[in-house]
């Protein structure tokens, strides 16, 4: 008999997919769904969900992977619904009920002045089953281990933070918002610390993420889609464009800098992306005086 064909390995090109993820579903729980529809071990993603939470999750397949720490460091946007007269263990509607008060008494104006208090730069306190590490071991961890967890304040920025609606029913009241923030905002936090405010507590009851920098919902797909047709959101070089700053160079400026060389500065703020003749994204860089870094280098020489 004749032998049997070597196996091929099937060439996945890099890139992102940008999915909806569904409620109910970790974001580990996503990239395994997704590494299996892709073929490929190379999946992770940029920006945890809740499992409650659904809306956009950026994934990256392949080299696109190095982009996902940046990424994550983007603005992020959501829709949210906060359910003033209760607080719980976790901020959000899946811990349990610390306390209830009646919030017939709470007015409209309260409610924007306490809105207001929350929009701007701000020092925040993350909640205490986030995913901040201390000492090394997630904050939620430690809480499931039984753990006393107190977080400190970090600077995070709200620029956006809207009622959109509110409801009152039996003494329940609740509040549909958008927010729009920097990287590391916890929009629990914001219900848990605008109920406080009120005197009332609150939490976090619904939550839509819609938008991941530049990545919104006109762009994701669905589980179900992706497995029908596992095709790329956006192929790397296109990703590495609509996320970051574009700077072209020449072949010998590309060739120095894919061997370690540094290049005369871009003149650009922040991370870029660093795109050779031909159009392909060889790599992310930063200025520094008057020379630029790379600090993610997305193809070999």
């Amino acid at each position: 008999m004749p032998p049997a064909a070597a196996k091929q390995r099937v060439t996945v090109p890099p890139g992102l997919v940008v999915v909806d993820k569904p409620d109910g579903m970790t974001s580990h729980d996503v990239v395994a769904k997704v590494r299996r529809i892709m073929g490929t071990r190379k999946v992770g993603h940029a920006g945890t969900l809740d499992p409650m939470a659904t809306g956009v999750l950026v994934l990256g397949i392949e080299r696109a992977t190095k982009l996902l720490g940046h990424l994550a460091l983007d603005t992020k946007a959501y829709l949210a619904t906060i359910r003033l007269g209760s607080s719980t263990t976790t901020d959000d509607a899946q811990g349990e009920t610390l306390s209830t008060s009646d919030t017939s008494g709470v007015t409209d104006e309260a409610m924007t002045a306490g809105v207001a208090k929350l929009t701007g730069h701000i020092q925040q306190v993350p909640s205490a089953v986030s995913a901040v590490k201390v000492d090394g071991k997630r904050a939620y961890a430690r809480v499931r281990a039984g753990e006393q967890v107190e977080l400190p304040a970090r600077p995070v920025e709200v620029s956006r933070f809207d009622v959109l609606s509110t409801r009152r029913d039996n003494g329940d009241l609740e509040l549909d918002v958008m927010v729009e923030c920097s990287s590391g905002t916890y929009v629990r936090a914001l219900a848990r610390d605008l109920g406080a405010d009120l005197g009332v507590g609150g939490h976090l009851a619904a939550l839509r993420r819609t938008r991941v920098g530049p990545f919104d919902l006109r762009v994701v797909t669905t589980l179900e889609k992706l497995a029908e047709n596992p095709v790329l959101s956006l192929p790397l070089d296109e990703a590495v464009a609509a996320a970051f700053p574009r700077h072209d160079v020449p072949y010998r400026q590309a060739k120095s800098l894919l061997m370690g060389q540094r290049l005369p500065a871009a003149g650009i703020e922040g991370t870029y992306g660093v795109f050779d003749p031909e159009g392909r994204a060889i790599a992310l860089a930063v200025d520094e005086g008057p020379a630029a870094r790379s600090v993610v280098v997305l193809i070999t020489v």
